[in-house]
């Protein structure tokens, strides 16, 4: 741990990835709809993250474990993302997940990235279905911010050295919390509130903002 030179923690649906995997997860409901306009609504600050997130995840009740096969193999990185997080990683730059998705596809992505930091919600299942609840702490605005707090003070890194990456309102507190706050291909409301963003949906753009990389 004493290699790690700084800390870039990232939101995963609709910033690391093209998709919000709750809208998938919609899809293969028959309820895609109905959860992608909550989910716009929730990003751009209009609902409350958390009861919106159990108001969708309700929708899902019924649903087979096996969906999360089907969804993962429907995601797309967005453009660079593997490549970006490789040069941060090869500079000694830690990179950790948090993410308002789900620890089935989050883990299996985090794994893909070589990246050991994560942080998602859990789905309850039983006998094979989801129930329409979640289990375990919810990953709030608030959590998003606490997180990435936790693992710099683990890392021993001082704030110069904490870059935070994301798309909706969920993640300002985060944002806000980092010394380097990107809000990546953002809502207006986000852009409003966070000085630096990135409206190409590339993520080399970001490179040259952060000022630590050698």
């Amino acid at each position: 741990m004493s290699q790690v030179k700084g800390l870039c923690v990232m939101d995963v649906d609709g910033t690391l990835l093209l998709e919000e995997v709750i809208d998938l997860l919609g899809r293969e409901a028959g309820r895609e709809e109905e959860i992608s306009l909550i989910t716009s609504r929730a990003m751009r600050g209009e609902l409350d993250f958390e009861t919106s997130l159990r108001e969708r995840v309700a929708l899902l009740k019924g649903l087979p474990d096996s969906v999360f096969d089907t969804v993962f193999n429907s995601i797309h990185l967005s453009p660079n993302a593997q490549k970006f997080i490789s040069i941060l990683q090869k500079n000694g730059i830690l990179v950790g997940l948090v993410s308002g998705g789900f620890i089935p596809i989050v883990d299996r992505l985090a794994k893909s990235l070589g990246i050991a930091h994560f942080s998602a919600n859990q789905l309850e299942v039983k006998d094979g279905l989801l129930t329409g609840k979640l289990i375990g702490q919810i990953i709030s605005p608030q959590v998003k911010k606490e997180t990435l707090e936790k693992w710099r003070k683990k890392l021993k890194l001082s704030k110069e050295r904490t870059v935070a990456i994301g798309d909706g309102v969920n993640n300002l507190l985060m944002l806000k919390s980092a010394e380097l706050g990107i809000a990546f291909c953002s809502k207006e409301v986000l852009k409003k509130e966070i000085p630096h963003h990135i409206d190409k949906r590339d993520f080399l753009e970001v490179l040259p903002l952060i000022d630590f990389l050698e």
